[in-house]
Formats: structure tokens, sequence, C-alpha cells
């Protein structure tokens, strides 16, 4: 290689129109100069010219040209021609007939000072004059064009700065600090469905309750709700006393195992509860016991004799759950004692038909013992009224309405709310002291003796009405005892309790046509789901995605994979990455100077995005979850459209600067916002694209703003997804098809 010519880069050149000129020339050189190479170091301020054998150097680009013609004349380096006639502020195209020098057959002829022209003219106007027809120069004009089409040099480098709209971002809480109502603001207060203690939970399970009262909370958040987001374990009850027997140890024993099993699976999953307890505590006892007493006093327990069913093999009462035997409405054979798991009918256990002992198969054997009764009848008006103010106000979910309605069609009749058993709050009674309250009385107690737990203000949660909205999700085999034995409860006492207010619930999650098992290991169950290499994120999305809303849905591998690699991966993946390696490439992870005035279509876009940010706010605000996640995956959709509408590559950054410069600005601002509806629903995934655009959590937002700055740094691009092969189907499917160890 004996010549190099260099492009400049425009720290002296600060006419674009010019350097774009300049530029163009030496290039046309460089196609002229045999063994020639182009270079852009940095460390040339100007066009030059170094022939690497003598020395020789040239940095004036007409002079570049001449050189290339072998026109060159040392003596006279910048002829008068060339500073006047030739420079590009005395081109027109009305005047390029005039300077333009013809054959005879009237092309353009091939000569120095053509070139230099039409460099101009190209360098000021951006494109060729019309009256330029001959095919060979075009074609060689063009070949130029292409090569400098290439050269557009960024100077901003990254420095540190960040520019941002601080009044949009999330002020971080401190966690040892007391979440408590505030005057003046939406005070919201979430509570999960307490899990069972005595058992690992399954996919279903976690989407019904744990996962949907997250994500609500998370967008409260978000939104910049003062949020409280309490649960905890169900330890006490007969189903627990019964599990310690076949596990063969105490009660306590099993409850402090299972509870650091939930903890695990639910910290796994990224749930974030303010805090997770349990009910065998203190507190649980004595606020249990004081709403017992408060009902007492105002008329609204009373003493029965009830026909209990005995289990003589192992000698001990058998609570509902643990009777099996035929349903005698649809006449499934192993409907429980309380519930028919297939027709869904709620069932007393001396209703079965050929009734056995699910420990011990043995025969159950009927006995009688006095009880205390909580007198819904009594209640009933009350509770009617609540409830229909309340679920219309709340908005309750469509089948929590239903099931309801149909409890109170039915009427109310006086409830048991005692036991037989030593595993349990004690009933604060001496007739009765042996006796334990019922656990569907005790456990929504939980989430007020959870929160004193948590703090000693609780009473400004929970007996706070006028000030705090309490949201409840569960699965729908919950729902009575969320709208009406628990608000009966608190009416029961006359005290000023703040009661459900919405009550989001779902239907079943079923496992490839079938039904989650734990006794037959079938089925994907919390401790078991990170041993497949998949992140909490895509888990949370996909059953976000398939929560049961309206009706069952179900759980299958083939979709699972194409979600992921479909929808995570191409869509939102995608368009994150797209661009964030487009900045760190062509910008030096510098946000450029924009204006939204260079972006066709702006205003469309913007229209586009606050439609879709309008519908997601109305959606979450009603807890409909599964049409709020695909409303913000509509977003990313939109942000991949926007890409492809503005054609972001290469040639649009080097041909159409200030075009590539809006597109970037505003993509990345929309990456900005789509975080932001993200959160909720992967808050991993979320927090990596913050630490992408090197910002803090955005609030959400009902319309699409410009919250990044230019000047402000990001960081490098980091993979959110990745493709799951769809050889792992047939794999998951048969470990987690049975027999597997939980």
């Amino acid at each position: 290689m004996s010549t190099v010519i260099t492009v400049s880069n425009d720290k002296l050149i600060k006419n674009e129109k010019v350097l774009r000129a300049y530029n163009l020339k030496v290039i046309l050189a460089s196609k002229l100069i045999s063994k020639s190479e182009v270079s852009t170091d940095a460390s040339f301020l100007t066009p030059g010219l170094l022939d690497t054998k003598t020395g020789f150097s040239l940095f004036n680009a007409n002079s570049i040209l001449k050189y290339a013609f072998k026109e060159f004349d040392v003596s006279n380096e910048i002829e008068e021609l060339e500073r006047s006639l030739l420079s590009g502020d005395e081109v027109s195209e009305n005047g390029l007939s005039k300077l333009l020098t013809k054959d005879e057959s009237g092309n353009v002829a091939k000569s120095l000072s053509n070139w230099i022209v039409l460099a101009n003219y190209y360098g000021f106007y951006n494109k060729l004059p019309e009256n330029v027809s001959d095919k060979e120069v075009l074609k060689a004009f063009e070949e130029v064009k292409k090569t400098v089409k290439n050269k557009r040099v960024i100077t901003s480098q990254r420095d540190g700065t960040v520019a941002f709209e601080k009044e949009n971002v999330i002020t971080p809480t401190d966690p040892k600090v007391e979440i408590l109502p505030k005057d003046g603001e939406r005070n919201i207060l979430i509570t999960s469905a307490l899990p069972y203690v005595n058992n690992v939970p399954h996919l279903g399970n976690i989407v019904g309750s744990v996962l949907s009262a997250d994500i609500y909370s998370r967008y409260c958040k978000n939104r910049g709700y003062n949020t409280l987001f309490v649960c905890g374990t169900d330890e006490y009850g007969t189903a627990t006393e019964t599990k310690a027997i076949e596990d063969k140890c105490t009660p306590q024993e099993l409850c402090d195992k299972y509870h650091q099993v939930h903890k695990k699976v639910y910290e796994w999953f990224q749930i974030g509860f303010d805090k997770f307890g349990r009910t065998t505590t203190e507190k649980q006892t004595e606020i249990a016991q004081d709403i017992f007493l408060k009902l007492n006093e105002n008329g609204f327990l009373e003493e029965q004799s009830m026909k209990q069913l005995y289990c003589p093999e192992h000698k001990g009462y058998l609570a509902d759950r643990y009777v099996e035997g035929e349903c005698p409405k649809c006449h499934y054979e192993d409907a429980r004692g309380d519930q028919c798991d297939k027709c869904g009918s709620l069932l007393d256990p001396f209703e079965l038909i050929n009734p056995r002992c699910k420990l011990d198969s043995g025969k159950p054997e009927p006995k009688f013992s006095d009880h205390i009764f909580l007198s819904l009848n009594k209640l009933e008006s009350e509770i009617k009224t609540w409830a229909a103010e309340a679920s219309e106000k709340g908005a309750w979910s469509k089948n929590s309405k239903t099931i309801t309605n149909s409890w109170l069609k039915e009427g109310l009749n006086p409830r048991c709310i005692t036991r037989d058993l030593k595993w349990g709050t004690p009933v604060p009674l001496e007739k009765y002291k042996d006796k334990v309250l019922y656990v569907w009385f005790d456990a929504p107690i939980g989430y007020l003796s959870i929160t004193a737990n948590y703090t000693e203000n609780w009473e400004k949660w929970w007996k706070n009405p006028e000030n705090v909205q309490l949201y409840q999700f569960m699965g729908k085999d919950n729902v009575p005892f969320h709208t009406v034995i628990f608000p009966g409860s608190q009416i029961g006492t006359r005290e000023n309790w703040t009661k459900l207010h919405h009550l989001s619930t779902t239907e079943y999650l079923q496992y490839e046509n079938g039904k989650f098992s734990k006794s037959r290991g079938v089925g994907v169950f919390g401790n078991n789901a990170q041993d497949i290499g998949v992140s909490p994120s895509v888990w949370r999305y996909y059953l976000a995605s398939m929560r049961p809303e309206t009706s069952d849905s179900q759980f299958s591998w083939n979709d699972f994979v194409t979600r992921n690699n479909s929808e995570l991966l191409a869509n939102l993946g995608n368009f994150v990455n797209r661009i964030i390696k487009f900045v760190n490439s062509k910008y030096n992870n510098v946000i450029p100077e924009f204006s939204t005035k260079d972006l066709p279509n702006y205003d469309l876009l913007k229209e586009d995005v606050d439609k879709l940010l309008t519908s997601y706010v109305n959606e979450m605000e009603q807890a409909h979850l599964k049409k709020g996640l695909e409303t913000a995956m509509l977003i990313s959709a939109r942000g991949n459209q926007f890409l492809q509408e503005n054609k972001l590559d290469n040639n649009l950054f080097t041909n159409s600067p200030k075009h590539a410069d809006a597109v970037v600005g505003c993509g990345l601002n929309l990456i900005y916002t789509l975080a932001s509806t993200i959160t909720p629903y992967m808050p991993e995934t979320s927090d990596k694209i913050y630490e992408m655009l090197n910002a803090p959590a955005l609030k959400i937002s009902n319309e699409f703003n410009l919250n990044l700055k230019p000047s402000h740094n990001i960081n490098d691009a980091q993979y959110l997804f990745t493709r799951i092969d769809e050889k792992n189907v047939d794999l998951w499917r048969e470990k987690f098809g049975g027999k597997q160890v939980l």
C-alpha cells in the first residue's frame, strides 16, 4: 500500500455541507489512485493524502483530487478557479451548465473540473444535478456516494452523564421504615389467600393467589400508590394435624418446615411481600379470640350439638377434606367432604356416598359434640347489603359475584366455627377450652395478625375504611369465606373494620389436559420450577398470560416454549436489544441531540402509545392482569413497528442523521416506558432494561413522555431472553408427567 487517503471528522470542519463535499472529493480521488487505502483515523482533522513511500502529503481536497488526475502543480496548489468559480458557495443547479464540460455527444466529461463541481454540488445539495445524464459518470459517482454514506463520525464520548426527568421516576423506599396509611394519598392494602402450610404450592396455586397479588402490588407501587402487601402460611387446622401424623412429626415441626419451603418458593418467583408471616403466632390468638368474644357479646354466636365423623382406625375426628367418597350430585368417586373438585359443589361430609378416611381408608363413624356456631342468619341482611354495594363499587371479578350471590340466594344458616382438635387457636370459653377455632373462621384473621406482626399500628390499616381500600386475590374455592364469613364476622363485632373493596379470583389452571397432583407427581410445583433452567421472568410471564380469569386454562409445555421464543424473545427482546445495540455501536452509548420534528409520524406514534397506556392503566386498575399484560406486549409490538417504519439501519444513520437521531431518542424512551409496564409482571427483566438504560425505575404513566434526554449515557446491551429448544418439550413433559420426586 503506497497511498493512504483519510476521510475527515468534523472537529475543525464544522459546516456539514463543506465536510460532505470535501470527503466526497478525497474518496473520488481514491477511485483514481491505484493501491490506495481509505482511512477514518480520528487523528486526522481534515482530509488528507499521504504517500507512504516518499512521505509526500496534501491536505486540500481539491489538490488531492487534482493529484489523482495527475494535474497537480506544486507551485500553484490552490488555483483561483478552485477558490472562486468551483467553490461550493458558487455552485447552483442553474449554473451547472456553465461549469460542466461536455464531450462531443453532449455527455459530461470525466475531467478534474467536472468532478470538483459535482462533489461540491452534492456536498451542498445532497443530490445529483438533473442535467447529469452520462451513465458511466453517474455509476462512478453513485459508487462514491455509497462510500461516503458510511463515513458518518460520532464525536460524543461516554462520560457518565445522566439526564432524565427526575419527577417521573420512582423514589426508592427504605425497607426499614414501616408502610402506614397516609392522609391525602391512595392507600391500598393487598392480601393473597394464605397458602396451606402442609404442602408445596403448584403453578395453579401460585398464579391464583400470590403471583396475582404481587403483580397488582407492583403495579400500585409503580403508580405511586401507598401500598402494603401481606401474606403468610395458614398453619392451623385438621389438615396440618393429620399431615403431621402422616409425617411422624409434631404440627409445629411440620409448620416450621413447610413455612420455609413456601418462603423459598416465593422468593425464587420474586414475589415481593412487604410481610410474609404465619398464623401460629400470639397476635393471631389475641386478635382471633377478641373477634370471637365480641361476636359472642353481640349475640351472634350460638351453641349447637353437631354430628361429626370419627375415624376409629387412628382415633381422631376427621376434617371435612380428609373424608372422601362419591359426590351425591355428580357421582364423582373421589369427592372431598367439603367440596367436589369435579362439579364444584360445596358439600357436607355426611352427604358423601360410601365415605372413607383418606388417611387409612377406615370407615368413619358419626359422633355428636357441642360446638359454637356463627349466626350468619342474624347477619344475613347486613351481609347482603354490604356485598351488593362492595361488589359494585369495588368491581369484583365476575366469578366472585356469581359465587357470593349463589350463597346469599340460598340463604345463610348458622355455621360451625369450632373443631375438636388440639392444633389451632383455643376457643376462649371455659366450656370449650379443649376445642379450637375452625380454620376458615380463623384463617382470614391471619391477614390482621400478620399485619400486626409487621407493625404495632396495624389498626391504621384494618380499622380505617375511610382511607384504605382492601384488594384480595385468591382461587374461586376461597370466595365464600372472604365474601360472607369473614365480612360477616367483621360486621358482627360492630367495629369500624376495613372491609373488602375489590376481590379478584381465578378459575383452575389445568396441567396438560389433566390436573396437578402432588401424590402422583403430575405437574410443576413451586420447588422444582427452577429445575429446568428457565428464569423466573419467563415463568411469571407465562403464568400471567395463562391466568384463568374467566374460565379454566391449560398449562402446556408446547405453548410455554412458543411464548418464550415468539413473544418474549422475538417481540420484547428484539425491540429492546435492537435499539440499545445500535446506540452502543453507532453513538458511543450516548443519546444524541434529537427533535421529534425530524421523525415522520411522531404524532401518530405518540397517539398510539398513549391509547395503549390508557388501556393498560384501565385494565390494571380493575385487576384485569391478563389483559394488562397483553396490552404491555402491544406497546412492545408498536415499538418494533416503529423501527420497521423508520428503517433504523446504517443507511439511515449515515445519510439521514437527524432522522436516525430522532428514531434513537424516541425509541429509547419507548423502551423506558415499556419497562415500567412490564415491571409488575417481570421485575427482573425490567431491572435489566433499567440497567441497560442507566436510569432509575420509571413510574407507570397514562401517556408517553420523553423522559430520557440528549447526552444521557446508557450501558451496554445484554440479552433479556434466550431461545428454548423445542426438543425440551418432550423431556419436560416426561419429567413432570408423574412419579417425580416433590
